[in-house]
């Protein structure tokens, strides 16, 4: 019988979907691998209080799937995998529920190395390392990812604004920034302090208040407008599901690139943007410097920061060629950036599977 998450239009012929259920430690959640042909899955874990086991599985496909693409894009040596669990990250059982899922991380062996996503912070990292050495972000390397996120995103504005308008400059330029968070926050920083006119909007009014205090010339809106300004950049940096195909014709802006994943409701989505000239920057490329930091710790020769913010200033040609073939193919950019993150994948996957023919011939008649 086939199982039934493979029934849903989030599943995309993943190689590994494993439940994740101990009464004993109250852990929930689920852990999924999409693709490991360039090398072990990696992916973030998120801890959210989601409300069924559905969304949870939904989640956990479109993150990993995500990530496949994300480790392709950057020139990375690595597949695409998630970790979701379902609990509130302040659930006073919090830790035993963690040890848990460590527990449950070093049963794949190094198949999935994981760190840092929403509700999960570095301090819980430190705290999952006592119990697995497949967690990676740790305070004497990566560290938090979230600094990295943003400065990737930030050279994708940076790109996207000389494509559209001729000048990378950000100065004069109005963005919206759509969750002020670790990630969203620092775009925030790194936008302010080059002169850009921001506008921002938290479900939290502590962070946006934090912000103002640091960034006096900042302006604050609810989150049922920030969508809706008249700016250059929106940038979503909350959760995903962020821009549905009725919000199209609200949206102001010139451009969209933000650090959340997953911020398309559906493909259709895309090209709705594209169609109204509205250049749509693939979450994978703007966050891409996460993941970038993290995996350095599993480099050949080591973490090195330098490496790190060599290989994130990388994604900038890598955004104008999709930027440029976008535009002499009139497709947008998602489906440009997917043509090329495939290539990288599957011409990899061939070669792979032409050696491995050819040593089980040699094995063969040795």
């Amino acid at each position: 019988m086939t199982p039934k998450y493979k029934l849903l239009p989030e599943f995309k012929n993943h190689e590994q979907v494993i439940e994740l259920n101990d009464p004993s430690s109250g852990l929930k959640g689920f852990i999924a691998i999409h693709n490991t042909t360039l090398g072990p899955a990696l992916g973030g874990t998120r801890i959210f209080p989601y409300e069924s086991k559905l969304q949870a599985l939904k989640d956990v496909l479109r993150l990993s799937h995500a990530m496949t693409y994300k480790s392709a894009i950057a020139g990375l040596k690595f597949g695409g995998g998630k970790g979701v669990i379902i609990a509130d990250p302040k659930d006073k059982n919090i830790k035993k529920i963690l040890r848990a899922y460590a527990e449950k991380i070093s049963e794949l062996k190094g198949r999935f190395h994981t760190g840092e996503d929403v509700g999960l912070s570095e301090d819980d990292v430190q705290y999952l390392l006592k119990f697995s050495p497949y967690f990676i972000g740790k305070s004497n390397q990566a560290g938090d990812p979230s600094p990295y996120a943003a400065l990737s995103a930030f050279f994708c504005i940076k790109v996207a604004l000389k494509n559209k308008f001729g000048s990378e400059k950000i100065k004069g330029r109005t963005f919206a920034i759509k969750g002020v968070g670790k990630t969203g926050g620092e775009l925030a920083r790194l936008i302010y302090k080059e002169g850009g006119n921001v506008i921002v909007s938290d479900i939290d009014q502590a962070k946006t208040k934090k912000l103002t205090l640091d960034m006096p010339k900042i302006t604050v809106v609810p989150t049922s407008e920030i969508q809706k300004q008249v700016c250059d950049v929106y940038a979503p940096c909350a959760m995903g599901d962020d821009i549905k195909l009725s919000d199209v014709k609200n949206i102001k802006a010139a451009i969209i690139c933000g650090t959340a994943n997953n911020q398309l409701t559906t493909p259709e989505v895309a090209e709705s943007l594209f169609k109204n000239g509205i250049i749509h920057i693939p979450d994978y490329i703007a966050n891409a410097g996460g993941l970038i930091d993290v995996s350095a710790e599993l480099w050949k020769g080591g973490f090195s920061k330098r490496r790190v913010l060599k290989t994130i200033k990388n994604l900038r040609p890598v955004l104008t060629k999709i930027l440029s073939e976008s535009k002499k193919t009139s497709k947008n950019p998602d489906v440009e950036a997917s043509i090329i993150a495939e290539k990288n994948f599957t011409q990899h996957g061939h070669k792979l599977n032409i050696a491995l023919k050819t040593i089980k011939a040699i094995f063969q008649y040795a």
